[in-house]
């Protein structure tokens, strides 16, 4: 049964796709970068050799991530909920004739079946935009024994400091940390977020160990698309994106 949360961001992404792919279609077309300010895999070094891999890109937008991890040998699947961005998707796969298979599913129930995974990665996907109560037990039920699960992702300092007023980030806080969950603007998404315990309880108990939590900051001089997700000045500052790399133990 589709969530209220699943079935309002689908229709969100739906209706928005076209926009968002004119909007950021250039700076995505990069291919291996990371977040909205377009940090390059090859100075952070996240993923590593994916060659002969099986990959699933877990909320894959217009999968220009999935079809440049082709590139390099991996096998990929790339999953979204949003057949507006899977339109895309798939043109953006036949203009670079790379195959990638394409998936129409939730991330909260995904149709695969266990252990079939390498990876399970997302920059800005399913693990913004879906529970982790259940995207996290999805991701080690899919991953093999030793797999590893990678996720970019904003960080609570943003929800925390966001001021309504101005409509953007601030240097105060403003909202409750121990209350954090679910944030659901009047227009947008709905979006999740938990404290940093949490995360580390919730990845443990799906069997994982945190390996890494990288905490992103632009260069001076970088340059976005995504200009309303937070100022330059401020993520010079603070954390605002942020990524797990989480391993699933044997056994």
């Amino acid at each position: 049964m589709t969530s209220a949360h699943e079935e309002r961001n689908r229709k969100f992404w739906d209706a928005d796709a076209d926009d968002y792919q004119v909007a950021h279609g250039e700076q995505l077309e990069r291919g291996k970068v990371w977040g909205a300010w377009a940090l390059p895999e090859a100075e952070l070094d996240i993923l590593g050799d994916v060659r002969g891999l099986d990959i699933l890109e877990y909320g894959c937008g217009g999968a220009q991530w999935a079809i440049a991890l082709a590139r390099e040998g991996a096998n990929v699947v790339a999953l979204d909920q949003s057949r507006g961005q899977l339109r895309h998707a798939a043109a953006n796969a036949g203009a670079a004739h790379v195959a990638v298979a394409l998936t129409c599913a939730s991330a909260e129930h995904v149709p695969f079946r266990d252990a079939v995974f390498d990876l399970v990665f997302c920059d800005h996907g399913a693990m913004s935009f879906c529970d982790p109560d259940r995207t996290v037990p999805e991701a080690g039920r899919m991953l093999r024994a030793g797999g590893r699960l990678v996720f970019n992702k904003a960080t609570i300092l943003n929800y925390l400091t966001y001021d309504d007023d101005r409509d953007r980030q601030s240097e105060k806080l403003s909202h409750d940390y121990f209350d954090s969950r679910v944030y659901a603007a009047a227009e947008g998404t709905v979006d999740f977020q938990i404290p940093y315990g949490e995360w580390i309880r919730l990845l443990g108990a799906n069997g994982f160990f945190v390996e890494d939590l990288v905490e992103l900051r632009p260069p001076a001089d970088a340059t976005t698309t995504y200009g309303e997700f937070v100022q330059l000045d401020w993520a010079r500052r603070w954390p605002a994106e942020e990524i797990w790399i989480a391993r699933k133990q044997p056994g």
